[in-house]
């Protein structure tokens, strides 16, 4: 892994887009099949290898490896850390790894596998909400869990009964980086928004952000398209800047919406940025660089929160990486929590080990809907059609240090 994210990292420094990433040792190979397959074995039982499977379909490869790849980290440390206080009652977890890559078909490749080769009992995934739309109703058919670890576009726990999500909706989260935008300058008027057109997730967002930029009576000057894989914003930077905004909003990716900020920066655009749940990992900082000092990110996590879980996964992660975990790492994190406590308690009402595969991932979608957990993002629970209640959330902004390489989220009270 660590591997991974230096090659990703090396290559994003040039500041071109990263088109191939560099999966970890344990990820499986994804077959090439795209065939809409949903059978599932429903006699097996969950125990093979004297382990409990669960699915982690994240993105590896592709300029949403970035996100994908944060993601992997805080699933790996809740596994050793999880198995290491007994796993459930006594039977430890095995995380099977699936590399989505960044569309639709990777997605739903991985899903497949782990649903019919591998025959987890859950699946924490995919990266983007784009691949949600598609992959999350291959889970529903075969009635197996899912748990969305960084999916916040609206509708995504609406596609079916056993779909959820740790990851807050970006109708609550977003508006909060506007309210801190409008606190550090008040005299904000004219607002200019940029957003990746071909993304499920950045067209939702963007609907959020440009709906409260309204509601604060706000000017918006401009709304400037891309795609997530462009590299070249010089002429969508240059049309907004002639129209002098106060305040840049962007939803994309960290890969092109990193160089959307160092382009903006290079032609001569001066007020704040604020970046969307996209740009919302360090791996943004190769990117831009020195030209993301100042960027301000809502956030629905924040390594400082006090809860004891928190304070071990940070240590963990700190341990391992030397640096402070980021919200992707943590919210998967707290997507194998769930399925963690979910399965103990389940355990201890009926030996999981006896149950049926079928029997087991429903009895398991019930009990992981009804419970409370106490995980790195604070205290959470599940509405009845799966979305996430959290009540804490944050905004951070981007302090680069004086080389220019390196930097920070640094939480703003």
């Amino acid at each position: 892994m660590n591997n991974a994210i230096a090659q990703t990292t090396a290559l994003l420094s040039t500041c071109a887009l990263l088109l191939t990433g560099c999966g970890g040792g344990s990820v499986t190979n994804t077959p090439n099949s795209t065939t809409n397959n949903t059978t599932t074995n429903t006699t097996q039982t969950t125990t093979t290898s004297g382990a409990i499977p669960i699915g982690i379909a994240l993105a590896q490869t592709s300029n949403v490896a970035l996100l994908g790849q944060e993601g992997f980290v805080g699933a790996r440390i809740a596994e050793k850390y999880f198995n290491s206080k007994g796993g459930i009652n006594g039977t430890p977890i095995k995380l099977i790894s699936q590399d989505t890559s960044g569309d639709e078909a990777g997605a739903i490749n991985a899903f497949q596998t782990l649903i019919n080769k591998d025959k987890v009992v859950g699946i924490v995934g995919p990266t983007l909400s784009q691949q949600a739309f598609s992959a999350d109703p291959i889970a529903e058919r075969a009635k197996v869990p899912v748990i969305g670890a960084s999916n916040t576009a609206n509708g995504i726990p609406e596609i079916g009964d056993y779909v959820a999500r740790v990851s807050a909706p970006v109708s609550i989260v977003a508006p909060n980086s506007l309210k801190a935008a409008l606190k550090q300058n008040p005299q904000i008027k004219k607002v200019a928004v940029f957003y990746a057109q071909n993304d499920a997730f950045n067209k939702s967002e963007t609907e959020i952000f440009q709906k409260a930029v309204k509601e604060k009576g706000l000017e918006l000057v401009t709304v400037q398209k891309f795609q997530t894989t462009d590299t070249d914003f010089q002429a969508q930077a240059t049309n907004a800047i002639n129209l002098k905004p106060d305040l840049v909003i962007i939803s994309g990716l960290a890969a092109d919406g990193g160089n959307l900020v160092r382009q903006l920066r290079e032609l001569g655009y001066k007020g704040i940025i604020i970046g969307g749940n996209g740009l919302n990992t360090p791996n943004v900082l190769s990117v831009c660089k020195a030209l993301c000092d100042g960027v301000l990110i809502a956030q629905a996590y924040s390594p400082e929160y006090p809860g004891e879980i928190n304070k071990i996964f940070r240590q963990a992660y700190i341990e391992q990486y030397k640096k402070e975990p980021a919200q992707f790492t943590g919210q998967a994190f707290a997507a194998v929590q769930v399925y963690v406590e979910a399965l103990k308690e389940l355990d201890k009402k009926s030996k999981i080990s006896t149950l049926p595969l079928d029997k087991l991932r429903t009895e398991l979608n019930k009990q992981l809907l009804a419970g409370k957990y106490d995980t790195p993002l604070g205290e959470i629970a599940f509405t009845p059609v799966g979305d996430v209640i959290q009540k804490e959330f944050y905004v951070a902004q981007i302090k680069m240090d004086k080389d220019g390489n390196t930097g920070k989220f640094v939480f703003i009270k």
